[in-house]
């Protein structure tokens, strides 16, 4: 893991996931009332940490594409601002961030990094980012669910969330899920050809917009950096009714982030787009990945415009009823 990462073994805890090691991380930089900076389009589970520590939090807007300004967010911080929080990349649209940038524009205010969704997908070195704090997660590259790391450089090891044992140096109490972390440290191993891997899959997601954007009324959504991440919807047709016609398919697609399959709610990173609730309702997002294969994209494809215009219909329909 600390190759796979650029650090050092002792700089990372292993946790249940990226979850609890942004819980962590948060709970060790931020007390009660003290000022957050975060863009509008972190993980549901950062706001959700912030939230838990009663922090005030600015959310840096975003534009129409998702794309953020490094002078919105120094222009957010207060003179007590405790910590920056900026996704490296982001989960729903693909679109890469300046963390960087922004570490060094706000320094020295902390910044965490959410990299949960560029690990494995392109190249991250941890101490490059300029980050103070950064959480990955093991099935973003292979391994089993429920273990991520939460790394902290050298000399600032993180307060404990679960305290109680000697675990992890005494930074997270609880008999750890070896087995997990033992397959995230395979998958680590392994991460060189991942990488390599994307170039061939960056391809098929080409393909398959250029294949999507032949339907009239698809729409897509972000300006993805990343090479597997494709955000769309389709004029006149509800996301929900194009993911259950897929799903009896066997394709799976997922509305908005992954985290939130099922629910009815508008992704709130279309909101952010400036995406009107109804219209947000419409977001899809196709995920490939190393095993996507060439028959894969071919199928999605080629059940695509029939899906549509099978669920444009039944909207019609619905709509002449009412």
């Amino acid at each position: 893991m600390a190759a796979a990462l650029g650090a050092a073994p002792g700089e990372i805890v292993f946790t249940s996931g990226a979850t609890e090691a942004l819980h962590q991380a948060v709970a060790d930089r931020v007390r009660p009332g003290q000022h957050v900076v975060a863009s509008a389009v972190e993980h549901p589970a950062l706001f959700g940490a912030l939230e838990r520590c009663s922090a005030r939090v600015t959310r840096v807007p975003v534009d129409a594409a998702g794309r953020l300004r490094v002078e919105d967010v120094v222009a957010a911080l207060e003179p007590a601002t405790a910590l920056v929080a900026l996704m490296a990349a982001q989960n729903e649209l693909g679109n890469l961030y300046p963390v960087r940038a922004v570490a060094d524009a706000v320094a020295p205010v902390p910044l965490l990094c959410d990299a949960v969704q560029a690990f494995g997908k392109v190249p991250l070195d941890v101490r490059a980012l300029g980050c103070a704090a950064a959480v990955v997660s093991g099935h973003k590259i292979g391994a089993p669910p429920g273990v991520g790391a939460l790394w902290s450089p050298a000399g600032r090891a993180p307060r404990a969330l679960l305290a109680g044992g000697p675990q992890e140096r005494g930074q997270r109490a609880g008999t750890e899920n070896v087995p997990a972390i033992v397959g995230f440290g395979v998958a680590a191993e392994h991460l060189p050809r991942r990488l390599e891997a994307m170039v061939a899959v960056a391809a098929r997601r080409e393909r398959l917009r250029a294949g999507l954007a032949a339907t009239e009324g698809v729409r897509f959504h972000g300006a993805p950096d990343l090479p597997n991440t494709l955000a769309f919807r389709v004029d006149g047709v509800a996301g929900e009714a194009l993911l259950q016609a897929f799903d009896l398919e066997g394709v799976c697609l997922s509305s908005g982030s992954a985290c939130s399959a099922g629910g009815l709610d508008p992704s709130p990173v279309l909101l952010a787009l400036g995406l009107d609730a109804a219209t947000a309702r419409g977001g899809l997002r196709a995920s490939l990945g190393p095993e996507t294969s060439d028959a894969d994209v071919d199928r999605v494809l080629a059940l695509f415009p029939r899906l549509v215009a099978r669920a444009r219909a039944a909207a019609e329909g619905a709509r002449a009823c009412a």
